[in-house]
């Protein structure tokens, strides 16, 4: 292969600008390249899993989006019904429903958030499961697939408000 190589020209034109590639003549041996430790050229992108555009949604929506693995996305209700937050805060844009579109291949996913004062969960063709907590206390709920689970108020009206902490999807 080395013989192949010996000479070889090649270009390259993107249209805008031409770069031009000499391969060497013989073999050479690549020294792993270092960087000296604590160089603040570098950085790294490390996934935070934050919900994006959350701190827009509390304000306008009045709903923290917390983290996930972006397979659970706060919908448009017109649009999609996956799972439907239903809560007694009729006086915010949403009139109380929340609803959210499972996302992937999977069809499994995971969202940390925070809906106060819910009242029933509905899924659709995803078997859900909630965390809620009322009074210090959380609760684990699952809702099977095209059903409703009432929660919170909606199950005891003289109990506390409950408030969803996780939605967990497992197709």
């Amino acid at each position: 292969m080395r013989s192949l190589l010996r000479g070889t020209r090649v270009a390259v034109s993107t249209g805008v600008a031409s770069v031009a590639l000499v391969v060497g003549a013989t073999t050479s041996t690549a020294a792993p390249s270092t960087v000296p430790a604590g160089n603040p050229a570098l950085s790294y992108a490390v996934e935070g899993f934050e919900y994006p555009n959350a701190a827009n949604i509390l304000k306008e929506r009045g709903i923290a989006l917390r983290k996930g693995d972006g397979h659970i996305l706060l919908s448009d209700c017109a649009v999609t019904q996956d799972i439907v937050v239903n809560t007694n805060n009729l006086d915010n844009v949403d009139r109380g429903k929340y609803c959210f579109k499972v996302t992937g291949t999977g069809k499994t996913g995971q969202l940390t958030l925070e809906v106060p004062k819910v009242i029933s969960i509905t899924a659709g063709n995803y078997l859900v499961q909630a965390s809620l907590t009322s009074e210090g206390q959380t609760t684990e709920v699952g809702v099977p697939k095209y059903d409703t689970t009432v929660v919170g108020q909606g199950a005891n009206p003289t109990g506390n408000p409950a408030v969803l902490v996780k939605l967990r999807v497992k197709g």
